[in-house]
């Protein structure tokens, strides 16, 4: 459910902090809007030119799946991968064992929901004021995976989202961030693979 920036050369240069745009939602570079309908699975060599990659571009890129460091350095050390469901595999597993401080790197990184063009301005002002509530509580951006809904679904599944997590204390919402996190990080690695290392 992400955002429009200008995209940002180097994802490591700089960090975000939980602040609330008044006007503008951005985006993060590689992220999209709204879900993407899934495709077949990669094929052995899209995957091995993820695997025979060089480290840092690797790893640049995989800042674009989720802005921790420690997730994108773990999953470029331990290539190569045999097939796609491996590497989702280890990406989950590097999302569980994100510390609290990994954690808030990749929420500083994360941005606000983009409305489909053409929403009316009460979408805009609701969404906005929806988001400003939720980091009045939690102290970050609201974050949600959409790819099981259909893109007409997205604002109605994130307005109720907010609305729902609102009541929830700081741990437990801590416990459902990770979990979006970790499911983010899953999809957008899933299309990178596919998208970024396609045949030229």
């Amino acid at each position: 459910m992400l955002i429009k920036t200008s995209p940002d050369p180097d994802p490591t240069s700089h960090r975000r902090g939980p602040t609330l745009p008044s006007h503008r939602l951005p985006r993060l570079p590689g992220q999209v809007a709204l879900p993407e309908q899934k495709s077949a699975a990669p094929s052995p060599a899209r995957l091995e030119r993820f695997n025979s990659a060089p480290a840092d571009a690797v790893a640049r890129t995989l800042l674009t799946c989720c802005r921790s460091l420690r997730w994108a350095h773990r999953l470029t050390d331990h290539r190569p991968y045999p097939d796609l469901d491996a590497l989702l595999a280890a990406a989950d597993e590097a999302a569980y064992d994100l510390t609290p401080a990994d954690v808030a790197d990749a929420l500083a990184g994360e941005s606000l929901t983009l409305l489909p063009d053409g929403a009316y301005s009460a979408a805009h002002t609701a969404l906005s004021a929806a988001h400003a509530a939720y980091e009045s509580r939690f102290g970050h951006v609201f974050v949600i995976c959409l790819d099981d809904f259909a893109p007409a679904e997205a604002l109605d599944q994130v307005l109720a989202g907010i609305r729902s997590r609102l009541t929830n204390d700081p741990e437990e919402e801590r416990i459902i961030t990770r979990e979006e996190l970790r499911r983010l990080a899953r999809g957008r690695l899933s299309r990178l693979v596919r998208r970024a290392y396609a045949p030229l």
